[in-house]
């Protein structure tokens, strides 16, 4: 019996974009993104391997390598909605966030399952590390371009920031296709 059962959802890419390595957050738009299993070349986020950061202090020493389960940024178009409606603008341009893919069509898709997977049509498969929470990064993106509007960012995107993942299967990805979601078949985590 499969550990990860296949779900009725399915999530339309409906932005690529790819955020250079050196630079800040502010993502590129993309055509396509061709996956390895150290995500995609060139990136920000790429490699098997990365430092830790302010996200596992608890864990290890700020810069210990550890595997990279943070390869790419997810977000839900509907969710960026939100957050653009709370900002009190009309929409949310996913350059500013540093933003992997933006898809459509997950209800409350930054709280799926960690350890979900999301699979596109040549097989490539993504593995959910967990939530990715706000941060005052966009913020800082979106204040170059908008003044007074970055600052709205991170109260606004609480519990709606996507998600972060890594290569499971590599492959290819297009504005277009179809990711199908499969989820842990398990209850949840009960400790009381």
């Amino acid at each position: 019996m499969p550990v990860l059962k296949e779900t009725d959802f399915t999530g339309e890419i409906v932005w690529l974009g790819h955020v250079p390595a050196g630079r800040g957050i502010r993502a590129e738009p993309a055509e396509e993104l061709a996956l390895g299993f150290a995500g995609a070349a060139g990136s920000r986020h790429k490699g098997e391997n990365r430092a830790s950061c302010v996200r596992v202090k608890n864990l290890y020493p700020e810069g210990t390598e550890i595997r990279n389960v943070r390869q790419l940024t997810i977000l839900s178009l509907e969710e960026m909605s939100q957050i653009a409606q709370d900002m009190g603008t009309e929409s949310l341009d996913p350059r500013y966030l540093g933003v992997s893919v933006v898809l459509k069509g997950i209800p409350d898709f930054t709280h799926i399952p960690p350890s979900s997977r999301l699979q596109g049509p040549d097989g490539l498969t993504l593995t959910v590390d967990m939530e990715n929470r706000p941060c005052v990064l966009p913020g800082r993106e979106i204040e170059q371009d908008h003044k007074g509007l970055g600052v709205k960012f991170k109260p606004a995107a609480e519990g709606r920031r996507g998600i972060t993942a890594w290569v499971e299967r590599p492959g290819m990805l297009k504005p277009g296709d179809a990711l199908r979601l499969f989820v842990p078949d398990q209850r949840a985590w009960m400790p009381h």
